[in-house]
């Protein structure tokens, strides 16, 4: 397996408080890799040091072999999910994803509608974000990730908010996507979504990484 992902002694710190102490991991080509760990354990920081947001104190991150915050600011081709995701509350789903499509011209319409159907949301549907439960916001936000085909997925916490269907609905995908090759780096509370899902599962407490599982 190639890696796709190298942490290599990362530390970061915000004033005082180290949130990532000498944090070392690898996510390989193909695999989804899961973070566990309480909140405020640094998985939020950790996949914001990946994704280039935060840049880290010490240490280094590669992403398909380019050292971020040196060969490039942030990784080509990833769907991302950190946090809540943010849309414009007066326009509907699909008009907000074709907002983002248009900022790479990558995909066109139909491609948003056929996302939007794979998520279970309805790309007719004029309802404003604004009046979206947190599933469907949820939803919205797994959509703006995959939508661009991206190889590489990094997620913190995709199924909050969804109900036990909604859940089984999106590891379903995460699983097929996974099989056409995807590479996923998940953080999830859920020890279902971890035992179900993931090659390889990394905790994170206290700032510090600790290799828990590998399934593969």
């Amino acid at each position: 397996m190639n890696p796709v992902i190298e942490v290599k002694d990362v530390t970061k710190k915000f004033k005082d408080a180290t949130v990532l102490d000498h944090v070392s991991l690898t996510v390989e080509e193909g695999n989804i890799c899961g973070l566990t760990g309480s909140n405020g354990s640094g998985k939020t920081v950790l996949m914001k040091v990946i994704c280039g947001f935060v840049f880290p104190d010490a240490g280094s991150v590669s992403v398909r072999g380019k050292r971020i915050g040196k060969d490039c600011d942030f990784p080509e081709n990833v769907g991302i999910i950190i946090e809540t995701p943010n849309f414009s509350p007066f326009l509907s789903g699909f008009s907000n994803l074709k907002s983002l499509a248009s900022i790479r011209k990558k995909i066109d319409d139909d491609k948003v509608r056929r996302t939007m159907e794979v998520v279970g949301l309805d790309p007719a549907s004029k309802k404003w974000v604004s009046k979206y439960s947190l599933g469907m916001r949820q939803r919205l936000g797994i959509a703006q990730a995959i939508m661009e085909d991206q190889d590489l997925l990094i997620l913190d916490e995709p199924m909050n908010g969804l109900d036990k269907q909604g859940a089984a609905d999106v590891r379903e995908l995460l699983l097929r996507m996974k099989g056409e090759g995807k590479t996923i780096l998940l953080a999830s509370h859920n020890a279902q979504d971890i035992e179900i899902l993931c090659d390889r599962v990394y905790e994170v407490d206290g700032g510090k990484v600790t290799e828990t599982a590998h399934m593969a």
